[in-house]
């Protein structure tokens, strides 16, 4: 019998491996992968450029919200200012509201007593508070 051995056939290296491929002669093999190279490349760059697409978009539209902000703002604060100037003259008309009430109030206990000096005295001061606050009405509204 011959020998045995030589007659069987090659030993693979493992039960499920597969034959070599056969090879492209290596200068078409290397286009090949340059080719697939540049795919992977070209589509990897479209994707980049359409993520930076959007995110240029969103920056856009968060600087035009910032704006749109930005002068709601400056409204509210015009508006605070405004309230706080027409806060500050009704506090003013009241003070003066007071004291004006005040000097009636005491005219009046001063005729209840028969002290018609004092009275005269508290009309005149009434009246003068009475003419500074027109002036000082005229003068604010020039």
């Amino acid at each position: 019998m011959p020998n045995s051995m030589s007659l069987s056939r090659p030993k693979r290296k493992s039960p499920l491996s597969f034959p070599k491929p056969k090879s492209f002669p290596t200068t078409s093999w290397k286009c090949y992968q340059k080719r697939q190279r540049l795919k992977r490349l070209n589509s990897g760059m479209k994707r980049a450029r359409s993520g930076t697409e959007e995110i240029s978009e969103e920056q856009e539209e968060i600087k035009e919200k910032q704006t749109q902000l930005s002068n709601r703002f400056q409204a509210i604060g015009k508006q605070c200012e405004q309230l706080r100037k027409e806060t500050a003259v009704i506090v003013q008309q009241s003070a003066r509201t007071q004291n004006r009430l005040a000097l009636m109030f005491q005219i009046l206990k001063a005729r209840e007593n028969h002290e018609f000096d004092k009275a005269a005295m508290l009309t005149a001061a009434l009246r003068e508070a009475i003419a500074r606050e027109e002036q000082e009405m005229n003068a604010s509204e020039k």
